[in-house]
Order: C-alpha cells, then structure tokens, then sequence
C-alpha cells in the first residue's frame, strides 16, 4: 500500500504548486483604465499568485518578450558573437527612434529593435527555432506566421503561466544553453540592481485586433529570495493612450512595492 501512496503524494504536491492564490490588486489596473493580470510565482514558497485565474492561462503573443528566448538563442547559435557586435542599421526610417541606428545586442534587447532581432531570426532559421521551442517547452511553439514575424501577434502564442514557468528555467538554468550564453544573457536582462535586489525583465506590445497587448515579464532577487512575474495589459485597438506601454511597468512595481518585493 506505501508504494501507492508514493504517486498519490507526488500528483498532489505537483497539484498543489500549480494552484493560483487569488490577489487583491485589481483596483491597480481600473485606475490605469485598462484589463489584465498580473502573475507571480514565489521560489521560496513554490507558489503561483495571480489577479484573474482565467487569465493566467490565456495565451496570446508575446511580442518582445520573445526576445528572451531569442537572445540566448542567438548566443548559443552564434548568429551573433556576443553582446558588443554590432548590426548595421540600415537606413530605413521606424517608428522607434532608438531603432533607427546601429545596434549591438545590449541595446536591441533594451529597445525592444524589431529589425535587429529579425536579422538573427534569418540567420537562425526556421528548422532551428522550431527545435528550440520544442526543447524550452515555450508557448504552443508555433512559428507558421513567417520566420521573422512569428512572435510578432501571429502564431506564437503564450500564457502568464507559461512565461512564469520559462523564467523559472532561465533562472535555474536548466535550459539547453552553455554557461557561456547564460552569463551574457542573463546580465542583458538586468533592468536594475541596487543593494537590495537585481531585477531583470523585458517588455513586449503586440497589436492583435481588437486590442493591443502590453507585457512586462521577469524576475526580482530579493531577499533570499526569488519572485518571478507577469504582468499583461490590454485596451482597445481604436483607444488612443499615449501613456499604455508605461503602465505595464506602472502596475507591477505597484503590486511589487505592496508584496514588500521591491
């Protein structure tokens, strides 16, 4: 008999880590004027947290979060040498004026540059993304929308719960990468470090008819601790705020300064 209780027990503690406590910060996104959620896993308490249940396991795009995945790809493929080489920008006027310029990898992932991270996708290609994904277990790993627009609103589509159990992998560095590709990429990720704690994140905004979608995505060390996060945010594709992309990172600092994690 002890030896089927060995299973049960291990199918309840899995259960029991994948469950959502509920959390009370959705007066932070009605004060923001717009819908979403956000998500948290605490290491320390192995535990998911999260506003909207429903939520956490819709996927959608995700945009320039991608670029996490994409960055240690390109290192460990070597499509770019390391984080100070730099792509020629080639002259075409983008929306984004950080874009319009030569890039290294430092400042593309911070500028979310399209074209920059296009260009590795050509030369990564499309046999070795779809590898890739398989491996990472990332989103529904699926590149059909065009190798350089898949994680762009087309087919590549990802939960809150998905980017906070890829975080996790990063982190722990149980992904297919070299020590290597880990130590660059994981100090390209670095938003801020102070005495306290090192955050490091990513942002991504995809337009998907009919609303735009706003992430911000990562980890904070704190405290002997490690909290990871995904925070989503929608409004209308016809509603003009000027103010949408800040407010991914608005929302979440507010509900990380209220979990004392910040």
């Amino acid at each position: 008999m002890k030896y089927l209780l060995i299973p049960l027990f291990i199918l309840l503690t899995s259960l029991l880590a994948s469950a959502q406590t509920l959390l009370p910060f959705d007066k932070y996104f009605r004060e923001a004027d717009v819908t979403g959620s956000f998500s948290l896993y605490d290491l320390g308490k192995k535990q998911y947290f999260t506003t909207d249940k429903a939520e956490f396991r819709k996927a959608t795009s995700p945009a320039s979060t991608f670029k996490v995945p994409n960055t240690f790809i390109a290192l460990e493929e070597k499509a770019i040498r390391d984080e100070n080489e730099v792509l020629k920008w080639d002259g075409t006027q983008r929306m984004v004026p950080a874009w319009n310029q030569d890039n290294d990898l430092k400042m593309a992932y911070k500028n979310s540059t399209v074209w920059f991270y296009q260009e590795l996708a050509r030369r990564i290609g499309a046999d070795k993304y779809k590898s890739y994904l398989k491996r990472l277990d990332y989103g529904n790993r699926e590149i059909s929308g065009g190798l350089t627009q898949f994680w762009l609103g087309t087919s590549l589509k990802i939960s809150p719960e998905e980017q906070l159990k890829f975080l996790q992998k990063v982190h722990n560095e149980s992904l297919p990468f070299s020590e290597r590709t880990y130590r660059i990429g994981k100090e390209i990720m670095v938003e801020e470090k102070t005495d306290a704690y090192t955050l490091r994140a990513k942002t991504g905004w995809a337009e998907v008819d009919p609303s735009d979608i706003g992430w911000y995505i990562g980890y904070v060390e704190s405290k002997g601790n490690v909290y990871f996060f995904a925070t989503r945010i929608y409004k209308p594709l016809d509603e003009k705020m000027d103010d949408f992309g800040p407010k991914r990172k608005t929302i979440t600092r507010q509900i990380l300064h209220d979990l004392t994690i910040l």
